[in-house]
């Protein structure tokens, strides 16, 4: 499945890219524009599948951009969700008549953001999110957090499930321990580079449990990459 394709409009350098890093990490193609003109220009040359788009931009609005997007047939059912530092009833309305789909209001964390166009994409355009990954014989289901190899649940901790979603979504691909920390982890919080090998361990033990192959590839001196198993 290709990626969802998001554009985010801010004209907040530190927030934009906050935002285009926490995305990409979940999983999104993410493009970030700056103001409101860049944002039609983007949005003219390679329609996104969602929008996030702050009210305050300069040169064009936020909402004159949603007004712009709602008036066109190619455009209108371009899933938008607001961000504003607003935070009275009566610009909330204001944004969700104009047509956004959804409305943050500033501070607001990136979990709930992610949560909330999730939400959004899910009840707009539900092909778009996929909440269960398929890799070989494993289904990684986001939404019970369960996880399956051939039919049997694997049982799997909060970090061992958090480790085997960002390997699933990079088959083959090789991280290094400090990679898997801050995808894992985050960059923000100071955990010992061996924590990594001790969780990989325990992914490991959890998803061979019934002798099925193991297909988590140490790469020595580089890393770690889920690959297709042989059955052993």
């Amino acid at each position: 499945m290709a990626k969802t394709q998001i554009l985010v409009v801010e004209d907040e350098e530190a927030l934009a890219t906050l935002l285009d890093y926490n995305l990409t990490k979940e999983g999104f193609k993410v493009k970030i524009a700056n103001d409101g003109e860049e944002a039609l220009l983007n949005i003219e040359e390679n329609q996104p599948d969602l929008v996030i788009l702050d009210w305050m931009l300069p040169s064009i609005s936020g909402i004159e951009i949603c007004k712009r997007l709602r008036s066109k047939s190619e455009t209108q059912n371009i899933p938008v969700i607001m961000l504003t530092a607003r935070s009275e009833e009566a610009d909330r309305i204001r944004g969700l008549e104009t047509g956004a789909d959804d409305y943050l209001t500033k501070p607001f964390s990136t979990a709930e953001l992610i949560a909330r166009t999730r939400a959004v994409l899910r009840r707009i355009r539900p092909a778009l999110v996929d909440d269960k990954v398929v890799y070989g014989n494993i289904i990684l289901d986001r939404t019970s957090h369960r996880v399956n190899r051939d039919d049997k649940e694997i049982h799997l901790g909060p970090t061992e499930f958090k480790l085997l979603e960002h390997l699933i979504q990079h088959p083959g691909r090789v991280f290094s321990r400090e990679q898997l920390l801050n995808a894992v982890w985050g960059s923000d919080v100071f955990v010992e580079i061996r924590t990594v090998d001790v969780h990989i361990g325990r992914l490991r033990k959890a998803l061979n449990k019934y002798k099925q192959g193991d297909p988590i590839r140490t790469v020595r001196s580089a890393g770690y990459a889920l690959d297709k198993p042989t059955a052993s």
